[in-house]
């Protein structure tokens, strides 16, 4: 308790406002990923699923009310960026996790075996970790400021390398293997994402300034960052969308938040230079808990879909995929997706 007491009176207050605002978020995102695969599953029973580009389920309400709920999300995620510093914030992107996978349990039926449950401990304590050795927010009195910081050589060089690995795969990799590999669609959402996550900041202190009486709207670069932020929640969405109803939930959600959290990282390094006003050991420990985040949802990705009768019977790794495969068909009446092609092979004709 008296470590707790002292990690709160070091932290900033605008630290703490972001803490408060990524946790609710959290809980929004993580609910919305459920939702929105039940619209998807629902629309793709009685038209072209999103998968193979269907654009069926804007006519499917429980879409949008799992929509809505992203926004609400999104807001309260738009907000925390804006009070602090984006190695603070993104991480605590694994409750959402957590809760999509007891979600996806109760509601989607998908298995969550006793090691997932280890799992999700383990992004709680390594969130945790971070929370409790993140940098306070960089003191920032204009929208220019970060423009410069947006306009130097490093930053630039990321973005570019962003931008061609992005249309790499929109149009070679994606026509080819968006069907058989999960890695393509949520490559292109997490590279995406992490410059969005950039513009959104730049675009959060921008309205924080301009409602404590300092306007940032006359400035011309908060409308630059305004039309980053929307082109690349178009596009983050639509392939979200695609990954969502092509593969499990139970893949899509911890893969992508992996990526998405470690590029997300790298551009706020790259950008905000979050590491120049750490000690060394703040550094390490804040990796420390990166890792063992990094552990819990693979553990929680290699375990969620697990069925008890494998652990006590001992049936081949295929042969239970197999089955839940056909189990999953039988019952939705829907082809949910499997991302690795060896499921593909051993499912039963």
């Amino acid at each position: 308790m008296a470590a707790v007491r002292r990690w709160s009176e070091g932290m900033s207050s605008d630290n703490i406002k972001g803490l408060v605002l990524a946790i609710s978020s959290s809980l929004f995102i993580g609910a919305s990923f459920i939702v929105k695969k039940k619209g998807l599953k629902k629309a793709g029973a009685s038209g072209v699923r999103a998968g193979v580009g269907g654009y069926s389920y804007l006519l499917e309400p429980l879409w949008w009310i799992g929509m809505i709920t992203m926004v609400v999300g999104e807001i309260a995620n738009f907000a925390a960026y804006a009070f602090a510093p984006a190695i603070l914030v993104t991480p605590l992107g694994a409750l959402s996790i957590i809760i999509s996978a007891v979600l996806a349990h109760i509601i989607l039926r998908e298995k969550l075996h006793t090691f997932g449950i280890l799992g999700c401990a383990l992004c709680v304590v390594g969130s945790t970790t971070i929370v409790l050795h993140a940098p306070q927010e960089r003191q920032i009195e204009s929208v220019t400021e970060v423009w410069d910081l947006a306009t130097e050589p490093g930053f630039l060089f990321y973005t570019a390398l962003v931008l061609t690995a992005v249309f790499i795969l929109i149009f070679h990799f994606v026509p080819q293997y968006g069907q058989t590999h999960i890695m393509v669609y949520i490559g292109v959402c997490s590279l995406v994402g992490s410059i969005s996550v950039m513009s959104v900041k730049a675009l959060g202190i921008a309205l924080k300034l301009t409602f404590s009486g300092m306007n940032q709207l006359l400035y011309p670069q908060t409308w630059a960052f305004t039309l980053v932020v929307a082109s690349c929640v178009i596009t983050q969405m639509n392939y979200l969308n695609k990954a969502l109803d092509t593969f499990n939930t139970a893949v899509v959600s911890p893969i992508y938040y992996v990526m998405f959290t470690s590029l997300t990282i790298l551009a706020s390094v790259i950008m905000f230079k979050d590491w120049d006003r750490q000690t060394p050991t703040q550094i390490i420990t804040e990796m420390c808990g990166f890792i063992t985040i990094l552990s819990g949802t693979f553990l929680l990705h290699k375990t969620k879909d697990m069925v008890d009768d494998y652990v006590q019977s001992g049936p081949s790794l295929t042969t239970s995929i197999s089955m839940r495969s056909l189990k999953h068909e039988e019952e939705d009446g829907f082809d949910e997706g499997v991302p690795l092609k060896r499921q593909d092979t051993s499912r039963i004709p």
